[in-house]
């Protein structure tokens, strides 16, 4: 399934060529999840055979991640927490994590934004309690844009990487594509903490600084 499912994904790639990318991505940043392992990858797999370049493949996956954040804040700003809650159930949030994407966002202010980008499920949550909390435009699409640059850069070298091993099968794209996934995601849990730390003191320094002056 899953391998009919890439070849798929690798037909429409060829078929619809960049705009496929955006489009794919933006989905998956929007309340639809759609897996972006099953989409970065295999653009990667084709920059490697030569039938794309890397760096627009980069460029329009962070593109359509923004374009689906966008979706996602504005569902957020315009319609209100009770709209966002209610529509949750009908596309598989729950009000729990809701809940937690919102304390998320409220304690760790507009970086959360960029770290939960590089985050598994909260990827596609975070842009609700940022459109909630009216984050300005500006810093969202700044803040989204370089955490889906990041993200999408490692999956598109891990499907490149993929694809120049010539011993690895199509059909083993998937697996290996989430095998390397879930190991970047542990290398970089503890650089996202690092970073959220450091954000924290130099907030509570420059806000100490303001205070006293």
């Amino acid at each position: 399934m899953l391998e009919h499912f890439i070849r798929w994904l690798l037909d429409r790639f060829r078929d619809m060529g960049y705009p496929g990318i955006i489009v794919l991505m933006a989905i998956e940043s929007s309340i639809f999840p759609l897996p972006s392992e099953l989409v970065m990858p295999p653009a990667g797999y084709l920059a490697a055979k030569g039938e794309m370049s890397f760096a627009l493949a980069v460029a329009c996956g962070v593109l359509g991640s923004i374009l689906g954040a966008l979706a996602n804040y504005g569902l957020a700003l315009w319609l209100g927490r009770a709209f966002v809650r209610k529509l949750g159930r009908y596309v598989f949030v729950s009000e729990r994590s809701l809940d937690r994407s919102e304390r998320f966002f409220a304690d760790h202010g507009e970086i959360s934004t960029f770290l939960a980008r590089l985050l598994p499920v909260v990827r596609h949550l975070i842009s609700l309690p940022a459109g909630l909390a009216r984050m300005p435009l500006p810093r969202f699409v700044l803040f989204t844009g370089l955490g889906a640059a990041i993200w999408c850069t490692i999956l598109t070298w891990i499907g490149w990487f993929i694809g120049k091993k010539e011993d690895v099968l199509l059909s083993a794209l998937d697996d290996e594509a989430k095998r390397y996934a879930s190991r970047a995601v542990v290398i970089l849990l503890p650089i996202l903490v690092v970073l959220a730390v450091a954000y924290v003191v130099w907030h509570r320094r420059r806000a100490a600084r303001r205070g006293s002056g």
